[in-house]
């Protein structure tokens, strides 16, 4: 029986793969804990959808590429979460440790590197972050979700995987999400989803254009938190913050999504066939991760994208008639997609390259 040590954090897709890994190791007799941050998400999400795994919460610091006076004071917060992160590691005595990325997961896989244990660590998006660069020198492997990532990085490492999907996504049941969401099959379903913390500028963008997209369209709207705007009541319009368990119901309800693009998320469209027109995140909030996601799916044929600064009721219109024009071009295109490792093939791969 092998011990694993997960980490990762800051945002959802820091946190999903090992959502779908952890049961896995569980269903096989292995067993796990987790290591993260204090108050992340990834603390939320662990502890409320996986409450029998032990989660070990360490002090972390942010990953800055400019400069600024915080980067002196998380300097320590890094230096701390190294101690805090070894101290769990040499009472846990985990065989190896699986890092998913984000900030959180740069002093666990130091730690790690310190104490002997093997590292493999993840990378969801095309070009790799910054946490993941810096933990790539203490790691024996990295697998990449983009098969394009492979040239960002050393070849005697680096190993593309594919998407890994949670098993539950393909088991979305339409009458349970027409019950839900109120809605039927007299008209198309699109889904508008702006991440995790929700996008003010896509949620004003679609209250602006409720008129002629409920014209087409049946909507539903997850906003982020805090952020629904409960003066609106119009038929065919329903609006949740977010969503958790209900969401698959949803997905096999929904005909076309507009959404960010992180790769969790889009590689879940295509995997169900749900044209996408997505709506990354900009250089103003984010590396450029999205950016490079978004222009990779929609070169393939999977979507459109529009850039936020470029979002506007008139390019949202037009966009999203264009993937209407060219709905069946665009399945097609993704039927030719083929999943690559299962969850239980990528957790037999993360086993047999760390030990």
């Amino acid at each position: 029986m092998t011990k694993i040590a997960f980490t990762g954090g800051g945002t959802v897709g820091h946190v999903s793969v090992n959502l779908s890994l952890i049961p896995t190791a569980i269903e096989k007799g292995h067993t796990a804990f987790y290591i993260g941050s204090k108050h992340g998400i990834e603390r939320e999400m662990i502890e409320s959808q996986l409450s029998e795994i032990k989660y070990h919460p360490i002090s972390s610091g942010k990953l800055r590429r400019y400069l600024s006076f915080e980067n002196a004071k998380d300097v320590f917060k890094v230096l701390k979460g190294i101690f805090d992160a070894r101290k769990v590691l040499k009472k846990e005595k985990p065989d190896l440790l699986f890092s998913k990325g984000g900030f959180v997961s740069v002093p666990v896989v130091i730690a790690a590197r310190s104490l002997k244990i093997p590292t493999i660590i993840h990378e969801s998006d095309l070009t790799p972050g910054l946490a993941n660069k810096i933990a790539l020198k203490f790691a024996k492997k990295i697998y990449t979700t983009f098969e394009d990532t492979v040239n960002y990085l050393p070849t005697n490492k680096a190993d593309f995987v594919g998407a890994t999907i949670r098993a539950d996504l393909k088991e979305g049941n339409k009458q349970t999400g027409y019950q839900f969401t109120g809605l039927d099959n007299s008209k198309k379903v699109l889904l508008v989803m702006g991440g995790s913390l929700g996008s003010k500028k896509l949620n004003e963008t679609i209250h602006e254009n409720l008129e002629a997209l409920l014209q087409d369209y049946q909507i539903i709207h997850l906003t982020g938190h805090g952020l629904m705007d409960h003066s609106i009541d119009k038929k065919g319009y329903v609006q949740y913050e977010f969503l958790k368990e209900e969401l698959t119901d949803i997905l096999a309800i929904t005909d076309t999504v507009v959404s960010r693009a992180g790769s969790n998320a889009i590689y879940e469209f295509l995997t169900l066939r749900i044209p996408m027109l997505l709506i990354p995140l900009g250089l103003d909030q984010s590396r450029g991760d999205q950016i490079d996601n978004a222009k990779n799916f929609e070169t393939k044929g999977y979507g459109r994208t529009i850039p936020e600064d470029q979002l506007t009721q008139v390019k949202l219109l037009e966009q999203l008639k264009d993937i209407e024009n060219h709905r069946d071009v665009i399945i097609k295109q993704m039927e030719t997609y083929k999943e690559s490792y299962t969850r239980e093939d990528l957790f037999n791969k993360i086993l047999n390259d760390a030990l």
